[in-house]
């Protein structure tokens, strides 16, 4: 429990197994309630490295998309009786000790939805970030802030906090089922006026960390900004997806 506050842990997980036992291990377990993992069709041991570490884990029994994993995430943390949600990727990139940070600004009802920033304090490339990642980041923010009307540094980090109210207000199933989801959430959040907060987060680009590659980046990029478009066509009052 945090701040008297029901926290679950989530963990979207792909072929994990050299950096999930680090995660899990570096989780602080005082205001923790309860782990899950959702393996979306690894091939590798990530499932009974799951298991053994006694995390509570769901098995897609083949790929079925990064956006997909996280709606099976969210529904069973709800199920669960989440108050809090952190989205915690188990790849070792994003630091688990900011768990109750992060929680905590959800839980003091501060804000509904906190972002674990990559560009904030140290910057993302001093962690490593690849410099053509960082470039494609700076631009496709600095468009967002503009179509969203929001001042956010980055929306693309993959370590997030949820209230229990917006996910159950979030339309998730008309999302991607693909790596656009994470900011049609973002939109979507901003679209119904929830409060989006941010804390920074060091992050660290090591070979056992996951990343996708330069064409399903560029395919990214054109989803994210088609999805910020629909977003102002929406605040148009004009009939747009996942908004309306």
């Amino acid at each position: 429990m945090i701040h008297g506050k029901r926290l679950i842990v989530v963990l979207p997980a792909l072929n994990a197994a050299r950096t999930l036992a680090r995660t899990v291990e570096e989780i602080p377990p005082d205001v923790v309630d309860g782990l899950v993992l959702v393996d979306d069709g690894s091939t590798d041991e990530t499932v009974a490295i799951s298991r053994g570490l006694g995390v509570q884990t769901i098995v897609h029994d083949a790929n079925r998309g990064y956006g997909a994993n996280q709606k099976t995430c969210y529904r069973a943390a709800l199920e669960l009786g989440a108050d809090v949600v952190v989205m915690l990727h188990p790849d070792y990139q994003y630091s688990p000790l900011l768990v109750p940070a992060m929680a905590s600004m959800v839980a003091c009802g501060q804000y509904d939805l906190v972002l674990g920033s990559r560009v904030l304090g140290i910057g993302a490339l001093k962690g490593g970030m690849p410099l053509y990642k960082y470039v494609s980041n700076r631009v496709l923010t600095f468009a967002e802030n503009i179509l969203l009307d929001l001042k956010l540094s980055e929306y693309h980090t993959g370590y997030r906090a949820f209230s229990r109210e917006l996910l159950e207000a979030l339309p998730l199933d008309r999302n991607s089922d693909d790596f656009v989801f994470d900011n049609q959430v973002l939109a979507q959040t901003a679209y119904l006026d929830f409060r989006i907060g941010e804390l920074s987060c060091p992050a660290r680009y090591e070979p056992e960390s996951s990343s996708i590659n330069f064409t399903r980046s560029t395919q990214y990029g054109v989803g994210v900004l088609g999805t910020a478009l629909r977003f102002r066509l929406a605040r148009l009052g004009l009939k747009s997806g996942i908004f309306t």
